[in-house]
């Protein structure tokens, strides 16, 4: 099943689940899966958030961190769990961000020191990247570093479904990237 919102689609397998959310800022809701969301209350500008993807091959929990704690911890060893983060076009292309393009994920890739906090037997890889003059991280945890070599292209094949819009598209229709 194709989902979209916030200018970014993906192609989640069938058992597979999928957010796509905006964290809530200052009490107001910034969730938004039309993609319309200014990040300004009538009141005046907010806190600017950006769009976050989780795609997991196990049921997400209600309260999800960007990067998946709440979900990581419990995973089984053929589970994938895949987030995309943005952090806005003003760092597209820059920095940390300079990279252009997707990344293609290879279990080369994937290491237990590249986890956010040491859990046995998790491994996980992170990219920086921009594309659409977007600028956003890729995090990927696998189940088991054993089985990477099963359950990375499993991963990957979400990563290479993955699809946006430009950012100059996007602040066209008033969506503020």
């Amino acid at each position: 099943m194709r989902r979209s919102g916030f200018g970014i689609s993906v192609d989640v397998p069938t058992g597979w689940s999928a957010t796509m959310v905006r964290r809530v800022v200052d009490g107001a809701e910034a969730a938004d899966p039309g993609g319309r969301g200014t990040g300004e209350r009538a009141t005046g500008p907010t806190e600017r958030t950006m769009p976050v993807v989780h795609v997991s091959s196990r049921p997400l929990p209600a309260a999800i961190g960007d990067f998946g704690s709440g979900l990581v911890e419990v995973m089984a060893p053929d589970d994938v769990f895949v987030a995309l983060v943005e952090y806005g076009s003003d760092l597209a292309g820059t920095g940390l961000f300079e990279r252009r393009g997707w990344p293609r994920l290879a279990p080369s890739q994937f290491s237990p020191a590249r986890m956010q906090r040491a859990l046995p037997g998790r491994s996980a890889s992170q990219h920086f990247f921009s594309v659409g003059e977007r600028a956003f991280c890729l995090y990927t945890v696998i189940g088991s570093h054993g089985r990477r070599m099963a359950t990375v292209p499993r991963a990957a094949g979400v990563v290479r479904s993955l699809a946006v819009e430009r950012a100059p598209v996007l602040r066209r229709r008033g969506v503020v990237v």
